[in-house]
């Protein structure tokens, strides 16, 4: 039996197979506007078999985008493509997820590939970027402002009136983008974290943020629907957020309504050094999902059928979440189920040409 196609339901909605679709920026909107490019992308993943698609981190606020062409949720103008989009994510039997971000200090930046460089509000396509604490990521980045009470109550309302607009849009799973050095996770980090009100300090002030826009969430989500949260699960770095605070924090995520941990690394300390190997963050996953006994999605260099399959049978997680070998290939799932063993249902369109 292939593990990797066999079905999961999380509370009313049920994956065809453990296959995610990451969400991978992809750099291409105008004003936070879906296009067609966004429908092809998508698209073909779920045409390629995934269980689930997740769209790349759709902004809550044109401030909290990472790029001025990022994908955002901020208008309900966004709404009428990202519905054409789920939509045809559920013709092919796929379940259609967003994720819902807010870059924090790494907001305001190029694209990659102009040189992801940081644009100061007098540029243009700049802004001022917003943070828990005055305190740039970089040396060679100039500091974010620091939220005031009235900041924090914008974005958790963004975070809300965003997962109004997910659900008019069709979604069926939503994930907060707690991780990568974003702004949930510069609030939850003490690297990035240097408030002394109520939001800072302890472990119980620095999750406040998160708990605050989950409960603002939850007001909107539908209770049958499922709720991710993506962490870094560690930071690679001593006195910066840790595996135990995870475990910790996904201890009290799951008495919140959170059904899934999306189990990543890194992001928050530049120049941390990260142990790159096949794998390599799966480890974070096992030791969530045992500890604070709930599902988890592995991610982090997995490239191989047989290593995916490995990872749902052991008992390490209970989904993968896979990135660039989807881009690489958007027809990975049909791929390895072949490699498998397993009969998966095709495209009637692309059936002769099925192994």
């Amino acid at each position: 039996m292939a593990h990797l196609f066999s079905p999961i339901k999380i509370k009313s909605i049920e994956f065809k197979n453990r296959i995610v679709v990451s969400p991978m920026c992809e750099y291409s909107s105008t004003d936070g506007f879906a296009n067609n490019w966004h429908l092809v992308h998508l698209g073909s993943r779920a045409v390629g078999g995934a269980g689930l698609v997740i769209t790349e981190a759709a902004a809550v606020s044109p401030e909290g985008r990472i790029t001025f062409a990022d994908l955002g949720i901020y208008k309900d103008e966004h709404i009428a493509k990202l519905k054409e989009i789920t939509t045809f994510i559920e013709e092919q039997g796929a379940v259609a997820g967003i994720q819902l971000a807010h870059a924090g200090r790494k907001a305001s930046h190029t694209e990659p590939w102009n040189g992801g460089k940081q644009l100061q509000p007098t540029e243009e396509n700049g802004w001022e970027a917003v943070a828990p604490s005055a305190i740039a990521f970089s040396r060679s980045e100039t500091a974010p402002l620091e939220l005031d009470k009235a900041g924090i109550n914008k974005v958790i309302a963004d975070f809300k009136v965003a997962t109004e607009r997910a659900v008019k849009a069709g979604f069926k799973v939503i994930e907060l983008h707690g991780a990568h050095g974003y702004l949930i996770n510069e609030f939850l980090s003490p690297h990035s974290n240097k408030r002394t009100d109520e939001y800072g300090g302890s472990f119980e002030n620095r999750i406040r943020f998160l708990l605050e826009v989950i409960a603002a969430v939850n007001e909107v989500w539908p209770a049958d629907h499922p709720l991710f949260v993506r962490l870094s699960t560690t930071e690679w770095t001593e006195g910066a957020w840790t595996i135990d605070d995870s475990i910790a924090l996904a201890k009290i995520l799951k008495d919140k309504g959170v059904d899934l941990i999306d189990c990543s690394t890194g992001g928050n300390v530049a120049g941390a050094q990260i142990p790159l190997k096949p794998g390599y963050q799966v480890e974070f996953a096992e030791a969530v999902k045992k500890q604070a006994d709930i599902l988890t999605g592995a991610v982090g260099l997995i490239t191989e059928a047989k290593q995916a399959d490995e990872i749902i049978q052991s008992g390490q997680a209970d989904m993968v979440i896979m990135a660039r070998e989807l881009l690489r290939d958007p027809h990975f799932p049909l791929r390895a189920a072949h490699e498998l063993g397993h009969d998966a249902k095709w495209p009637v369109q692309y059936e002769r040409a099925k192994w």
